[in-house]
């Protein structure tokens, strides 16, 4: 089990692996799957919804820190 899964599966979030993406399910309300793709770019959309959205962010600075994500918020 990867460092994202056990994150999410402790936080009570849902991960779905498939051969290009690692995808995370949250449990809030109008917040979009966050789906990281193992080449390329993507955006996942929070609304600003917490506790998801500061979530989102704990787990992508902590991957970045690998030097595998970028992270920009607007």
């Amino acid at each position: 089990m990867s460092f994202v899964e056990r994150v999410c599966y402790g936080l009570g979030y849902s991960v779905e692996e498939d051969e290009d993406a690692l995808i995370v399910i949250p449990e809030c309300p109008l917040v979009e799957p966050l789906i990281i793709e193992r080449n390329g770019s993507g955006f996942v959309k929070t609304n600003l919804i917490e506790p998801c959205h500061s979530i989102y962010l704990l787990l992508l600075h902590s991957i970045s820190s690998f030097g595998s994500v970028s992270v920009f918020e607007d």
